[in-house]
């Protein structure tokens, strides 16, 4: 008798929400995203093939007073910026995803984690070898007798290796190159990373280990692979930086067990990621004053204030040929849009330049205490005319150029007093400060984009050669 042949038939899976479809269409049905459906090959009868996951562990229905909450404490992770960003640390039973573009620095952060935990660890080495992450270590001084090494893309090899090690702690860098054996998609796959993710977030919870999934992002820079990928981790980290400059930014775009509004900021250096604990001074650093089309700026980042320096330059348009609007850290369209207010409601000429703007040494910055330094950069640029090197400035600006209030204004204020900076363009109802920086600093209150030019002495009123309408 001849051997039962496999059915494996194909099928499309959605690249964003993980849902199928029997033939291939240029949109998913289920979340409307265009050009997400990619084959997949699936074992129709092949009991192998649709593993289900081992049953877990759970307990019957409780009143929510007495659920315990001790378990779901965090415990630090060594490094004093990354618990900054995760509220505490890293909590036992929990999931974290960490996406970032190739060469971020994400295995040198995660492999100076590890060496700051204390107890067993575990790294799993999905794409490099053993002897490539030693080397790394060594150089880091990450080499500790509880940090165990393993190079593996097989998912039972690595459920084994945790049984044989029993750590407090895994890192599997990346979840995309992960396979497991009973699912018949090719690794990478969507399948193959849902199925991974699905058993791993489950394996986490039945021995209560925290868990750290590498993943890569697209050229947009979004985390790669199912969305589903996002929604079953308790935490998603975004690892952000420009190559070409040392500074390293960690955001949190979720978190089940705290806010998700905090940053974390790393310098690369020869040794590896070092915090910057002053990132005002870092940023300000190279600042040269007097030069037309630079504004300072403080902004929040959570509940820290770092003071920015945002760069404009402007150029005449050639004829005939749409204006650029050009950005670099801070938000393309948000720099549209203000160039559209301010030639509307400040009555100044942009229209017919060329704006680059940008936010000095690396910084991507979105809140929107920037509109007015944006503002103002710009206008500084377009007047040729320097702001005064004292001179820091905030607020959010609106489509009919009013100058809106934005938050924690007097930490804002301090920062920038703190700095050497004695005067501060800020909305008029912003709160005060403290008495103690009150005596520091001189506030000047605007409410409409008009009353900040010529606050700022760029309205052309004074001989800046600023044209109005």
């Amino acid at each position: 008798m001849g051997s039962k042949t496999t059915k494996i038939r194909t099928t499309f899976a959605c690249t964003e929400c993980g849902a199928q479809s029997p033939k291939w269409a240029g949109r998913c049905t289920e979340c409307g995203d265009w050009n997400t459906l990619v084959e997949e090959l699936v074992g129709g009868d092949d009991p192998a093939a649709n593993v289900p996951l081992a049953p877990t562990k759970r307990s019957g229905p409780m009143r929510i007073g007495d659920v315990p909450t001790d378990i779901a404490r965090p415990i630090s992770t060594g490094i004093d910026e990354l618990d900054a960003v995760l509220g505490g640390g890293l909590v036992a039973g929990s999931v974290t995803l960490l996406g970032g573009e190739p060469g971020i620095g994400k295995s040198t952060l995660l492999l100076q984690l590890l060496a700051a935990r204390q107890g067993a660890t575990l790294y799993v080495s999905a794409e490099e070898s053993a002897q490539q992450v030693r080397l790394r270590a060594e150089r880091l001084d990450a080499i500790r007798p509880d940090l165990w090494l393993q190079s593996e893309t097989s998912l039972p090899h690595i459920l084994q290796a945790i049984d044989d090690t029993a750590p407090e702690l895994v890192v599997i860098d990346s979840i995309q190159t992960v396979a497991d054996p009973a699912l018949s998609s090719p690794p990478g796959s969507v399948g193959q990373v849902r199925g991974c993710a699905h058993r791993l977030v489950n394996e986490a919870k039945e021995r209560n280990i925290a868990v750290v999934l590498v993943g890569h992002v697209t050229k947009e820079g979004s985390l790669a692979g199912p969305r589903v990928l996002e929604h079953v981790v308790d935490t998603v980290l975004q690892f952000e930086g420009d190559r070409h400059h040392a500074l390293r930014l960690l955001r949190a775009t979720k978190h089940r067990f705290g806010p998700t509004n905090e940053l974390g900021l790393f310098e690369m250096v020869g040794a590896g990621l070092v915090a910057v604990p002053d990132p005002s001074t870092l940023f300000l650093a190279d600042r040269r004053t007097g030069i037309p089309g630079s504004a300072v700026v403080p902004t929040m980042e959570g509940r820290r204030p770092i003071v920015i320096e945002l760069q404009s330059l402007t150029t005449e348009a050639i004829p005939n040929v749409p204006c650029r609007r050009s950005a670099q850290g801070i938000d393309g369209g948000r720099l549209s849009m203000l160039m559209a207010v301010l030639g509307r409601r400040g009555r100044l000429k942009v229209g017919d330049h060329d704006v680059y703007a940008s936010a000095a040494g690396g910084a991507k910055i979105t809140e929107p205490g920037l509109d007015l330094g944006i503002c103002l950069a710009v206008a500084s640029a377009m007047s040729d005319t320097p702001l005064p090197p004292d001179l820091a400035v905030f607020g959010e600006v609106g489509l009919g150029g009013e100058i809106r209030q934005v938050s924690h204004a007097p930490r804002r204020i301090t920062e920038a007093v703190r700095l050497g900076f004695s005067r501060v363009i800020l909305p008029a109802k912003s709160p005060e400060p403290d008495e103690d920086v009150r005596d520091h600093v001189r506030l000047i209150r605007v409410d409409t984009i008009a009353a900040a030019l010529r606050a700022a002495g760029l309205d052309g009123s004074s001989g800046s050669g600023l044209r109005a309408v």
